[in-house]
Formats: structure tokens, sequence, C-alpha cells
């Protein structure tokens, strides 16, 4: 933002199972607004690598910042402390309290039916079949996105999901979460609970596990009530 504006950024960090590109239909809604937008590249290789990556990219941004996370990504923005953050928007995201693990919330609730089998390959990577994608991961896109986010995915680390989480930053700064009632990868009643404990400003939406996909105009009306709402 320019002028007598303060100038914000939106960093926009992907969830598992998928990379930046996963935000590009909200950013092209974020850029007319006047904000700086960057996507944060996480190896997804352990919780703390992930967090030290999204350090270094906070280090190329100037401002004020809001922090934006799809799914596994809500771990890793809360265990972030850089002093310009002004709020988190936690979009289907996980959100585990100090001393939780990403798996323990992860696994709280019952699974859909649709849900995919999830278990690491001998290297102790995640990956979802082809078949989960278009059942759980996004069933709301259409079948060209869905094809693509298929074919992109990159696979999460089990150790991301397997050590203790240090204290949260939600638990001193305000954060916005849009709960995905369609939801068929997190249990949108464990969405519910996680958003309810932070004390979060809470929108709900009937929209599938990557709203960022399929429902991008809902995605970025919360990330602008948070700004809205956290920075003045």
């Amino acid at each position: 933002m320019n002028g007598s504006k303060k100038e914000v950024s939106a960093v926009l960090v992907h969830g598992a199972w998928a990379d930046g590109s996963s935000w590009n239909d909200v950013i092209a809604l974020l850029l007319p607004k006047g904000l700086n937008v960057l996507t944060v590249p996480i190896p997804l290789a352990s919780l703390s690598d992930d967090v030290a990556a999204l350090n270094r990219a906070l280090e190329l941004t100037s401002g004020l910042v809001v922090l934006v996370a799809h799914a596994y990504a809500g771990a890793v923005i809360a265990a972030t402390t850089d002093e310009r953050i002004r709020s988190l928007v936690f979009i289907a995201a996980l959100a585990p309290d100090e001393g939780e693990t990403v798996a323990e919330v992860f696994y709280r609730g019952e699974p859909h039916p649709e849900a995919p089998h999830l278990a690491p390959d001998t290297r102790g990577f995640i990956w979802i079949p082809q078949m989960g994608f278009d059942a759980a991961f996004s069933q709301n896109a259409s079948p060209e996105r869905v094809v693509l986010l298929a074919a992109t995915q990159r696979p999460i680390a089990a150790k991301c999901i397997q050590g203790k989480v240090p204290r949260p930053i939600w638990k001193v700064r305000p954060s916005w979460y849009l709960v995905a009632e369609e939801d068929r990868m997190i249990n949108p009643t464990t969405q519910h609970f996680m958003a309810q404990r932070m004390g979060a400003h809470i929108r709900s939406e009937a929209v599938d596990h990557t709203p960022l996909v399929s429902a991008p105009e809902s995605v970025t009306e919360v990330i602008l009530e948070a700004i809205a709402g956290s920075v003045v």
C-alpha cells in the first residue's frame, strides 16, 4: 500500500502436497488491492526446516505482515516470531497448541469415508494417491485443476507431523480461520475446535479442503478481513 497507508505484505504459505502455485488465483485477487504478496516455498522436510524457510522469506519483506496458511502450514506460520506480524489467517489449516504434534490434531476426528489412505514410503515421505485429489483434496475444483494438483504434488516428510510444536504466536496475535465444511482431509469438527481454541474470527463456508483453488474469492475475503482488522 502506498502514500499514507502502511505497507503491508500478505505472505502465503502452501500446505502439504502443494507448492506456491496453489495460491495463484488468490494472488490475482489480492494484487489489485495494493498489497505486497509473497508465497513461501517450504521444503516439507521437517517442521523446523519449514519454519526456517518462512523466516528467510520474511527477511525479503518490509513493513507489516499478515501470514496466511493452508492446511499443514498452519503449524508453520504459528511457529515464527517476527515482530512485524500483525495477524494470522488459517485456511482449513492445522493449529496444534504448544507441545502437540501436527499428527495429533490431524487425526483428532474421524476420517471422511473418501479420505485417502496416507502412509510414508520407504524414505519417510507421504504421497497422496492420484484418486485422492479428485475424491478429497479438492473435489470441488475443475477436473483440469485436479489433474494439475495431482501431477505437481510435493510429498511431506512424516517427521513434519511428528515433532512437538513450540508456543504458537496465535496466543499473542489475532487470527482468522476459514472453516471448510466440505473438507474431506481435515475433519471440519476439528477445524472448529482449533479455531475456537485460538479465539479466531471464524468464517464457515461450504468449501472443500483446498478453497484457494476451488473458492479463491472466499479465501481472499478472509485475508482482507484480517488485514482490515489488524493493520492500524
